[in-house]
């Protein structure tokens, strides 16, 4: 069984309550939503959003909420980044298993178009349905007339018959999960374009003293090979360290956690800690962008 694991930490993982604040609607004027804004497929490494889904919320542990990965970034060079399939083992692999593709200028401008005529434009009602402790999915888009996006609560874990929710908010979010399951569609295996290994210019390290567990499981400790852990804090009143490593550190850092899982004790200044990479996206540069998860 190969799920996200952004949806199997979302949604599976029933340790800590953290109440996210949400995010702004919309930025900029509403203008014309439906046109997209310009692309330049000639323009090279374009770090610019196009279209983001994220999950926003819900009842995770909060130190996992730094290394979340959005569901779906589009950039308006056309890559596009998702994070791939996993098997459902435990602990999971280190490393997150992203996956970019390569869309054309029409293909960006046709998933803006279709982003907005699904409902990700201001004023858009999802309604608020009856269950809690479900994350919420953020969807962005830029438009000819800003920044539209929408959050919608529990988008699809509603009930049909919820009876918090009247038709058309129900019809709303059946047009909008249709949108979003057509984005996995573009990641599918088999699908054209065929997903490549994104690989990260800057990887985000998030460290923590390690606390064994009663799993049992106890792996074999491996040496850092980067500079010391853990770094400057992130968010100190959680005790979430980050530093960002690039270059030839990254390269070493990744060849050392190729076959490390996520319970891997890693051995720095004389301590041993727990890791979680983040592979920092085109649009993220220092462990500090992270901080828009929360």
């Amino acid at each position: 069984m190969t799920p996200n694991r952004g949806l199997m930490t979302a949604v599976a993982v029933p340790l800590l309550l953290l109440g996210a604040c949400a995010r702004p609607g919309v930025a900029g004027e509403a203008g014309s939503p439906g046109s997209a804004a310009p692309v330049t497929e000639s323009t090279p490494a374009d770090p610019t959003i196009a279209l983001r889904v994220e999950y926003r919320g819900g009842y995770v542990p909060a130190e996992t909420i730094p290394s979340r990965i959005p569901l779906f970034s589009v950039y308006a060079d056309g890559r596009a980044i998702s994070e791939g399939p996993v098997t459902l083992i435990y602990p999971g692999a280190a490393l997150p298993n992203l996956r970019e593709i390569k869309l054309s200028e029409a293909q960006v401008r046709q998933l803006t178009a279709d982003a907005v005529a699904a409902g990700v434009s201001s004023g858009s009602d999802f309604g608020t349905p009856g269950v809690a402790d479900i994350p919420s999915t953020r969807i962005s888009v830029v438009t000819a007339g800003g920044e539209q996006s929408v959050e919608v609560m529990a988008l699809s874990e509603a009930r049909p018959d919820d009876t918090s929710l009247t038709a058309s908010q129900q019809a709303a979010r059946k047009k909008l999960s249709a949108f979003v399951k057509s984005l996995h569609d573009l990641f599918a295996e088999g699908g054209s374009p065929a997903a490549a290994p994104y690989r990260a210019e800057r990887v985000a390290v998030l460290a923590s003293p390690y606390q064994q567990t009663d799993d049992g499981i106890v792996g074999a400790p491996v040496k850092w090979p980067a500079a010391e852990l853990p770094g400057p804090f992130l968010n100190e009143q959680l005790r979430i360290n980050c530093l960002t490593v690039e270059g030839a550190a990254k390269d070493e850092v990744l060849a050392a956690a190729i076959d490390a899982n996520e319970r891997t004790p890693w051995e720095s200044a004389g301590k041993k800690w727990q890791i979680k990479f983040r592979p920092l996206l085109p649009d993220e540069k220092e462990c500090a962008d992270l901080r828009r998860q929360a």
